[in-house]
């Protein structure tokens, strides 16, 4: 008995510990918060100052502050007050870009949902799972609420999967199918998956071109999308698609947009040749492998490549069947500015937005809707799109798209 009660009072002093703890930081994190705004609406007030009306009073001042609102974070609930402004002036209304209005959860929390229903978790589990991640105190998260966001991200999505396209120019699609942990209605099917297609507009920005349920493997699922895009407004095809090689993408691609590049994702295709070689080798060969994707000129790359045929062909012919499959379709990045290099030699952008929730393993027995698992994986999407950063070197977008000639990456006069 003197063994069980002092362990339930080390038990118990722990739990306490660790509740003085949150508290401590949940304290200091809602008093530099609060400083924050009151900083930022100091400094827009004086920023505006001079500016004044016929009778010499200030255009811009500070007036009391909006009620106190909970804002949910993931260290649990934080109440704030922020302070309100009068702006007289015509046309003008101030909005907190640290909190902006009707903001009810930290866009991290916002992810946090759609990330967890694609994990497997059911609608009813929801509530205990969130309770442990940001305290028991958090609000607004019930089983009631969780359904009711998802009927309004649902809608969102229906708007957003019609939307017009005919004003949208892009000049790189990246192209993936990804599976995860939720059961889609086919459930006999363990080849289906979603298909995302990404690409990068004229100013630079990435952005979701498109989300589809359907088969990795099948030329008419993605034929489907691509269709869908040009009933939708979209002209033109990008410059350059970006893809693993095992995609029915690029039968459906050559149809819809034969004027479009193809460029095999190097990611994809070095664990594609490695799966067929011994681990004890692979180290070497991937270097090799690295080689031909990281050489300055086109030239180059194809000397790597040459040097890794002949040094591993006797040994492992699958290896280089691989490789020597897809040639013509691995170094056509060599024709695109370099500054671009880093971005289309892969479906990293794809692959880095869903890689917490990515799985490749057996789904979980709950079987999650169809327009669910859509929904979810754009408003996740939606939410990394937030963070998405123009490609490097956006200024050479329009020289690609008006089809200047690129040699090695460099514009062929000054290549020449």
């Amino acid at each position: 008995m003197e063994n069980n009660d002092r362990d339930y009072w080390e038990k118990q002093v722990k739990e306490e510990a660790k509740s003085v703890l949150e508290l401590i930081i949940r304290e200091g994190a809602c008093r530099m918060l609060q400083a924050a705004i009151e900083n930022e609406v100091s400094e827009y007030i004086d920023r505006f100052k001079n500016e004044k009306d016929s009778r010499n009073r200030r255009l811009v001042v500070r007036n009391g502050s909006l009620p106190e609102r909970e804002i949910v974070t993931g260290i649990g609930p934080l109440k704030l007050k922020q302070p309100r402004i009068h702006d007289k002036r015509e046309d003008q209304l101030f909005t907190s870009n640290i909190l902006p209005r009707y903001m009810r959860r930290i866009p991290s929390v916002d992810a946090l949902i759609p990330a967890l229903y694609l994990k497997g978790i059911s609608t009813g589990d929801f509530s205990k799972v969130l309770e442990s991640i940001l305290g028991k105190n958090a609000s607004g998260l019930s089983a009631t609420n969780i359904v009711r966001l998802k009927r309004l991200w649902e809608q969102d999505y229906k708007e957003w999967a019609g939307r017009d396209l005919s004003l949208k120019r892009y000049v790189y699609f990246w192209a993936d199918g990804i599976y995860f942990n939720v059961r889609l209605e086919d459930a006999e099917n363990k080849r289906q998956c979603i298909l995302i297609i990404m690409g990068t507009l004229e100013n630079g920005k990435k952005e979701l071109v498109s989300i589809l349920d359907g088969y990795r493997e099948s030329k008419q699922a993605w034929q489907e999308m691509l269709g869908d895009l040009k009933h939708r407004g979209l002209k033109e095809g990008p410059k350059l698609a970006i893809g693993d090689g095992a995609l029915g993408f690029w039968a459906a691609l050559r149809e819809e947009f034969p004027e479009t590049v193809e460029q095999r994702c190097w990611v994809h295709k070095t664990a594609n040749i490695l799966d067929k070689m011994p681990k004890s080798v692979q180290p070497r060969a991937k270097g090799h492998i690295r080689d031909m994707y990281m050489a300055p000129t086109k030239e180059e790359a194809i000397k790597a490549y040459n040097h890794f045929i002949s040094q591993y062909r006797a040994k492992y012919e699958k290896a280089c069947d691989c490789l020597e499959k897809d040639q013509d379709r691995l170094f056509a990045f060599y024709d695109f500015p370099a500054e671009h290099w880093r971005h289309i030699r892969s479906t990293n952008p794809v692959e880095s937005t869903f890689a917490t929730v990515r799985l490749r393993t057996n789904r979980t027995k709950g079987c999650g809707s169809r327009l669910a698992t859509l929904t979810m994986v754009f408003k996740l999407a939606m939410e990394a799109e937030k963070t998405w950063q123009r490609i490097r070197g956006h200024q050479l977008i329009g020289k690609v798209i008006e089809g200047i000639r690129f040699v090695d990456g460099i514009i062929m006069k000054e290549a020449a």
